[in-house]
């Protein structure tokens, strides 16, 4: 088998991550609400670690990598606004922080498009 594969790896620290959130929750870190958004976070955070580990490697049919970082910063930073809405940070600057993240990356996006 020639080519690498991550699906394993990657249902391996899902679980983790949902294990650790639930352990947090349990020791009375954050809340059982709040767990939810850990996990969004950390996932997100697995997603751009894979894009990393994917950056060397192009498939025919498979995303790029800057599409795998992008897909990764966006689920990340909505966990993260999530957690920071339910503790009550800086509420009324949380919907800029997922829009300053889109909007980055779409600048990005165009700039990688008009070097082709």
């Amino acid at each position: 088998m020639t080519e690498l594969s991550f699906s394993i790896l990657s249902y391996g620290i899902f679980f983790v991550i949902v294990a650790v959130s639930l352990a947090f929750s349990a020791s009375g870190f954050i809340g059982l609400l709040e767990a939810p958004s850990i996990i969004a976070m950390l996932s997100g955070l697995w997603i751009i670690a894979l894009a990393a580990l994917q950056q060397g490697r192009q498939d025919r049919y498979a995303r790029s990598a800057f599409s795998i970082f992008s897909w990764g910063l966006i689920i990340s930073t909505l966990g993260l606004t999530w957690f920071l809405y339910g503790r009550q940070f800086f509420v009324n600057y949380l919907p800029v922080l997922p829009l300053l993240v889109i909007g980055i990356l779409a600048i990005i996006a165009a700039l990688r498009h008009m070097k082709k």
